[in-house]
């Protein structure tokens, strides 16, 4: 199964490693998958051998986006990402950030989207201390989950 619990995905890692992989790590919500995730998700596959997706649990979204997110659950977000032909792995978190996956990982390349920069980013110190590298991909402009809710709540309101 592509879905794998961070305490077991060290000797995926060592695998990977050993047979001379590039690893790519990124990490979000991806709680309403568009179009903008699967470009973002491909751009990052690109850049190596296998791509590893950190998904924010349930209650990290709820830290980070507020209580009325997320819109669907860990285990379908999870489901619908490992589907995707650009994601080999998925491991869930449960930190408001990706650090202590990031550490345990330790992918060559960290991939963020471009509405980051490098220096807000607590994985990227992570990656650079053991000389990995950090990219930012440009964001899909339009295109992101808040979106989409805001849409669907403009519309409702409208039919109300």
């Amino acid at each position: 199964m592509k879905i794998v619990k961070r305490e077991e995905i060290t000797p995926v890692i060592e695998h990977l490693k050993a047979a001379g992989k590039t690893i790519v790590f990124t990490n979000g919500c991806f709680d309403i998958l568009h179009a903008g995730h699967v470009r973002y998700l491909t751009a990052a596959r690109q850049l190596g051998d296998c791509l590893i997706v950190g998904l924010n649990s349930d209650c990290s979204v709820r830290k980070l986006k507020g209580p009325t997110r997320p819109i669907n659950a860990e285990e379908d977000r999870a489901e619908v990402l490992a589907g995707l032909a650009a994601v080999d792995f998925v491991v869930l978190f449960w930190e408001k950030t990706a650090e202590e996956t990031v550490a345990v990982i330790k992918p060559d390349i960290y991939v963020k989207g471009g509405d980051y920069c490098v220096e807000q980013l607590p994985e990227a110190v992570i990656v650079a201390q053991y000389g990995g590298k950090t990219v930012l991909i440009p964001e899909v402009p339009g295109r992101s989950s808040s979106n989409i809710i805001q849409k669907i709540s403009e519309q409702e309101s409208r039919h109300d």
